[in-house]
Formats: C-alpha cells, structure tokens, sequence
C-alpha cells in the first residue's frame, strides 16, 4: 500500500499536582482552548476539552507524525508554563508527573465527548480518585496505587 492511512482517537487524562483545585472558573475555558490549541499546533485534532477544578480530559485523534508521550509532554509543559501566567495565584500550578490516555472506538467518540461536557455534573457526585479507578478497571490497567494520586 502506497499510503499511511491512520485514525486514532486517544482521551487523555491529566491531573494536577497532588490534585489541587487549580483549575479555576475564570480560567477554565481559556485552559481547555489552550490545550485544544496546542493540540492543533501539533496535528493532532482536538475535538473535546474539558474537565475539573483538578484536571483535565483531552479528545484528540493523534496524528501519524506525533507520539503520545511527545503530545502529552508538549500539552503540559506549554500549558503549564502559559497558565501560570494568568494570576500571581497560580504560581504553584503543576501537572501531576503521569497521565492516563486510552485509545477510543470511532462508534464511542460521542459517547466520550459527552463525559467531557458533563465534568461539572459528574463531579459533584464522584471524586476523580474513584473515577480514575473506573478508568483503570474498564480498560484492564495494571497500576500501583502508591504513584496514582500524587
């Protein structure tokens, strides 16, 4: 085949350090552009962002010429730095050390999409440890709990 022909729909998860409330209303939606640009600067097309006061969700598809490590790496390094400029107060803003990413069927997308949209909702009744456990079970992730909530 004379073509490289790929489609990979990858959700990422990132959590702030020691999952602080970072993440503040006023700068919310700013972030979430700011990590979908990044995104797009990289050729992988965002297609949802969102998330909570302690982290995020990013929908991508991740383009052929960009590994996940290197997509991840750049979203945090840039956004972190970027972010850390909007309010004195967010001085001490940091990304947990890890991520979490799980590749995504083409008939889920949308299912996916709405648990991004719906983060405020979800939120309110579970803490992100237990929906980060969930992840972890419905994808079969081996993990150590003692790096996990850092």
């Amino acid at each position: 085949m004379p073509q490289s022909l790929v489609k990979n729909y990858v959700h990422i998860v990132c959590s702030t350090k020691y999952r602080q409330p970072f993440i503040y209303p006023p700068y919310e939606s700013e972030l979430h552009a700011y990590l979908a640009a990044v995104c797009a600067d990289l050729g992988c097309t965002p297609i949802k962002v969102g998330g909570y006061t302690d982290h995020v969700h990013v929908l991508c598809m991740l383009s052929q010429k960009v590994l996940l490590m290197k997509l991840v790496e750049t979203i945090k390094s840039h956004s972190s730095k970027w972010y850390k400029t909007k309010d004195e107060s967010l001085s001490n803003f940091y990304w947990q050390d890890g991520y979490a990413a799980f590749s995504v069927s083409p008939g889920a997308v949308d299912k996916v999409i709405a648990y991004i949209e719906n983060q405020h909702i979800h939120h309110q009744k579970t803490e992100y440890q237990t929906e980060f456990r969930k992840f972890m079970w419905q994808y079969k992730v081996e993990y150590d709990e003692r790096y996990v909530m850092d």
